[in-house]
């Protein structure tokens, strides 16, 4: 319950920026993901291109063979692809729990909806022409989402709650009057 200051409603202002901030991440969520869809889902116009990678890991040998830079490159961008959906998807939920199991949760949650966008990609992938669907980057995709969820989301909501001001306290309450009476009746189970 929000306590009443003057005419106002202390706690709204909080809920109001909450609200703001779940519709922006809810706007950078939806241009990025079209922005993904464009890199992509846009046919290329190769003259042949390689065949599908369905072996785990394989592409990212053949990416550590082309050198330090180039690998790095490769490597980094399969990360990065879809290293916002980490930050952007549990700003949209607006959850602010405290728990250490809420943290974990909501890292799984996220990581689950990343691999589900990643796999959803290579699958309309498969219709575009010159694009190859590639096994790793479902996994870089995935372990980025992971990546930035981790290194963004705690900070994000520990200054969420600070902002909120302090939590509510209900104080404890002392033993209903009935108490005495219920516990001199024998019972037999």
């Amino acid at each position: 319950m929000h306590r009443l200051k003057g005419n106002r409603v202390k706690g709204s202002g909080s809920a109001a920026v909450q609200l703001w901030i779940r519709l922006l991440a809810g706007v950078l969520l939806a241009a990025h993901l079209l922005l993904v869809g464009w890199l992509m889902l846009r046919p290329l116009d190769v003259p042949w291109a390689a065949a599908a990678n369905l072996t785990p890991l394989e592409g990212i040998r053949a990416d550590l063979s082309y050198g330090p830079l180039e690998s790095a490159r490769r490597i980094g961008g399969g990360l990065a692809l879809l290293a916002p959906l980490g930050v952007l998807l549990p700003l949209i939920s607006g959850r602010v729990e405290l728990s250490p199991l809420a943290t974990w949760s909501s890292l799984v949650r996220t990581a689950a909806a990343g691999a589900l966008f990643s796999v959803g990609i290579e699958m309309l992938q498969m219709a575009v022409p010159g694009q190859v669907v590639d096994v790793d980057s479902v996994l870089l995709n995935t372990l980025g989402v992971m990546l930035a969820h981790l290194a963004v989301v705690p900070a994000l909501r520990c200054r969420l709650r600070r902002s909120q001001g302090t939590t509510p306290r209900i104080t404890r309450v002392g033993l209903g009057p009935w108490t005495d009476v219920l516990s001199s009746v024998q019972r037999e189970y």
